[in-house]
């Protein structure tokens, strides 16, 4: 059976996240009978990572199977024009080997979390955006950061109903910066625990608003416990941004 991949757009505003749940809005569901509508066919789309309600996605991947060979362009243009009026779009879709695996073949995944930082409301960004009216200083937020990077168990910075067989996660890359007014803090790794990095970006807030110190950070990680984790930052300002494959996999 021809396998197919595509990479998704979408505002998770409107949805309880990416995987199929009964009687209710998902990303993964509105793909699914998109792809019912224009094949005929039933098929499980398999998606690199599932994100919670609210988060967006710049770069999602997932891949499903047809019976029939079809022209991937044509793929991407049916879904696309089926999926009307929900907030996804494909961005691309090609063919790709039956050894491909939209999950198990991602070698590392990008997501980025934005900050509004000003006391007005994020009226054209909300839901976009987390808006906190109070300055940070990024600086101290990013050298902070770096605490983190590297292998460690991030047991204070899971979901309490995380299903992950181990907390210890390899952090590859955590960097915190001003951009147009906002504060950006980009967080590269193979694959993260659930609420991984609205964890992060919530107690990386602390140490940027004054409330926490680089110690403080690097205690809450060692303490390995939920209850040492600041404030969870809320849904609306995480993007996953892109999921890298090495070329093995796609060809």
């Amino acid at each position: 059976m021809p396998r197919y991949s595509i990479t998704i757009e979408y505002d998770g505003t409107p949805f309880v996240g990416w995987q199929i749940q009964r009687d209710s809005a998902t990303v993964q569901g509105a793909i699914v009978s998109a792809i019912q509508k224009f094949s005929g066919e039933t098929v499980k789309v398999q998606g690199a990572g599932r994100t919670d309600a609210g988060v967006h996605a710049c770069g999602q991947v997932a891949h499903f199977d047809l019976r029939r060979e079809w022209n991937p362009y044509r793929v991407g243009e049916a879904i696309n024009y089926h999926l009307r009026p929900a907030p996804v779009g494909i961005l691309e879709c090609r063919r790709v080997p039956d050894r491909f695996d939209a999950r198990f073949s991602a070698t590392k995944r990008h997501y980025l979390y934005r900050i509004l930082c000003r006391r007005a409301p994020a009226a054209l960004e909300r839901n976009r955006v987390w808006r906190v009216s109070t300055p940070l200083d990024t600086n101290t937020m990013h050298d902070a950061a770096q605490v983190l990077i590297g292998q460690h168990d991030f047991t204070t910075f899971r979901a309490a109903a995380c299903q992950a067989l181990s907390p210890i996660k390899t952090l590859d890359s955590l960097n915190v910066f001003e951009r147009c007014g906002e504060t950006h803090i980009e967080a590269s790794a193979r694959s993260f625990l659930h609420n991984q990095v609205r964890s992060l970006a919530g107690s990386l807030k602390a140490v940027g608003a004054g409330k926490w110190s680089k110690a403080d950070l690097k205690h809450a990680l060692d303490k390995a416990d939920r209850s040492a984790c600041a404030s969870v930052a809320p849904a609306c300002g995480l993007y996953l941004m892109s999921i890298d494959y090495p070329e093995t996999a796609l060809n």
